[in-house]
C-alpha cells in the first residue's frame, strides 16, 4: 500500500470515530456497537433513549442521564456488571418487571452497557 493510501484510510478512520462516545474508564463495551444493538433489539420501543429514534409510547423510563443513576431496578446498585446482567436476564432480577428477556448475547450487553454509560 501506498504512504498515500495508508493516509487517506488513516484519516478516514479518524472522521468515523468523530462524534461517537468514548466508553467509560473500567467498561469493556463498544458505545458504537452498543448504540447498534439497543436499536436491533427494539429497545427505543419502550424507551427514549438519547441518540436513537424511535415510537413515542415510552413503557419502560427514559435511558437519558444513565450514566448518572446509582440505582438500576428499583434496587440494584448501578454497576457496568449489574446494567449488563439486568438487559440479558431481567426477570431472574425482578420476575414483576414488564421488561422482556430479549436474548441479548454477552457481547451485546457489554456495548449497550458502554452505550449507556455514556448518556449524562
Amino acid at each position: 500500500m501506498s504512504r498515500r493510501a495508508g493516509g487517506v484510510l488513516a484519516l478516514a478512520g479518524m472522521l468515523a470515530a468523530c462524534g461517537q462516545p468514548s466508553a467509560p474508564a473500567g467498561v469493556a463495551g463498544d458505545p458504537a456497537r452498543g448504540r447498534l444493538a439497543l436499536t436491533q433489539y427494539a429497545c427505543h420501543a419502550c424507551h427514549q433513549i438519547p441518540g436513537i429514534t424511535g415510537s413515542e409510547v415510552y413503557v419502560g423510563p427514559t435511558l437519558k442521564g444513565f450514566a448518572t443513576r446509582r440505582i438500576i431496578a428499583r434496587n440494584l446498585p448501578s454497576t457496568p456488571e449489574n446494567l449488563a446482567r439486568w438487559i440479558r436476564e431481567p426477570q431472574k432480577i425482578d420476575p414483576h418487571t414488564a421488561m422482556p428477556a430479549l436474548g441479548v448475547s454477552e457481547q451485546d450487553a457489554q456495548d449497550m452497557v458502554a452505550y449507556l454509560l455514556t448518556l449524562d
